[in-house]
């Protein structure tokens, strides 16, 4: 089996060795031998990691049969990014182990798949309340009469479009001339003739 470590302390004042430790010796009581380690010092909140990323690399190469960490925290603090990795876990047949919160994912845990399943349910929760949150945001600019999306940059033609439609242009010729799609020169022209600037 290939065995993977993640140890991860937040700042430079710290040290991996306690849980470096720990894990060594929970791999040595289940046989694990050769584990290979992968470190950050960083923030939790942190997306994007050296070592994290280096071994979500290896994950994706199927270079890891499982992933032994010393808490879920260690991982991440976002339940969202945490759902990404377990789901990326999952998708490449790597079972995640967390000895000291009795999380293991593994085939050989009769418990695994529901544990799996209430952490990415969790996961899905907490993206439900974010998307709720935003959708709600949106309505309430909305009703406050806040104009949403790019702003358009249609109007920085319409002088261009007034002056080749007074010159007796067509439509088309005009949105031809100026590399415009004709339905966005249609929408100037009728602005034109309507007299709006």
């Amino acid at each position: 089996m290939n065995i993977a470590l993640y140890l991860r302390v937040s700042t430079d004042r710290q040290t991996t060795d306690s849980q470096a430790v720990e894990l060594r010796e929970y791999c040595a009581r289940r046989g694990w031998k050769d584990a290979r380690e992968f470190c950050d010092v960083t923030s939790g909140a942190t997306f994007s990691r050296e070592g994290l990323d280096e071994l979500m690399r290896e994950v994706r190469k199927g270079c890891v049969d499982t992933i032994v960490a010393y808490k879920l925290d260690r991982l991440g603090r976002s339940l969202p990014h945490l759902a990404q990795l377990i789901g990326e876990m999952t998708a490449h047949r790597v079972a995640l182990v967390i000895p000291a919160q009795g999380i293991d994912t593994s085939a050989s845990n009769p418990a695994s798949q529901l544990q799996v399943n209430i952490l990415c349910a969790v996961a899905e929760f907490e993206r439900e309340i974010i998307r709720e949150r935003v959708n709600s945001g949106l309505r309430a600019a909305k009703a406050r009469g806040v104009r949403l999306g790019r702003p358009s940059t249609l109007l920085i033609h319409l002088a261009g479009v007034r002056l080749s439609l007074e010159s007796g242009k067509s439509i088309s010729a005009t949105a031809r001339e100026m590399g415009l799609p004709y339905s966005s020169t249609h929408k100037l022209a009728v602005r034109c003739r309507s007299g709006l600037t």
